[in-house]
């Protein structure tokens, strides 16, 4: 499986007063499309995007747990060091889905809240693991897909539209009784595991040497 992150242009910020003075930050706008083909020649089936929304939004924005990031990590998981919006909403309108995201008061928060109030423009971008299939001369992410996190904060966002940007395909992940690995480091494993005892260390050395070299 693939990690495939879209990101959204148009996302707008809304900066609500609190009761002592102190501000809140809210991030809304289109954070998933489905239906349209972007400019990468891939699309989510809406379909698809309606059933995994539902069940992010009842096992992650219900109970409090839907963080996003500042910055796409190379994986799929949420790194609690780098949480800096807590999701709060993710309603379906069309073949969109409207998001809308707290910053928080933790290190990555700050950081984004500062570059909001110096006038950085920041998008959001969704994560999740796929694979792809041709279809009509277009890339159609799969039924397997699963949504990691509706929006991480991302710089630079580019757009063919006012919404959708494009897809980033990353390393290779395998989703396996409910944890995930990196497909390259699965591989190597393998390898090591089931090397004779004459072999180990050769393996190990070849496993290392080749870990190096896809850095």
């Amino acid at each position: 499986m693939k990690l495939i992150t879209e990101k959204i242009e148009d996302a707008k910020v809304v900066i609500t007063e609190g009761k002592n003075g102190s501000k809140k930050y809210f991030i809304e706008g289109v954070f998933l499309q489905g239906d349209l083909k972007n400019r990468n020649g891939r699309m989510y089936p809406v379909g698809l995007l309606e059933r995994e929304v539902a069940k992010y939004d009842r096992d992650y924005i219900q109970s409090g747990r839907a963080l996003g990031e500042l910055g796409h990590p190379e994986g799929p998981t949420i790194n609690l060091d780098r949480a800096s919006h807590l999701i709060t909403s993710l309603q379906k309108e069309g073949t969109n889905f409207v998001g809308k995201a707290r910053l928080l008061e933790t290190p990555m928060g700050k950081i984004a809240k500062s570059l909001l109030d110096e006038g950085v423009k920041l998008g959001v971008s969704s994560r999740g693991l796929g694979t792809l299939r041709e279809s009509n001369g277009c890339k159609v992410v799969c039924d397997d897909f699963m949504l990691a996190t509706a929006a991480d904060i991302v710089a630079d966002p580019s757009a063919p539209d006012a919404f959708v940007n494009g897809i980033y395909e990353g390393r290779e992940w395998i989703w396996n009784n409910g944890s995930i690995h990196e497909q390259q480091i699965e591989a190597i494993k393998r390898r090591i595991d089931t090397a004779a005892q004459n072999q180990l260390e050769e393996r190990k050395l070849s496993a290392f040497n080749q870990f190096l070299q896809s850095l």
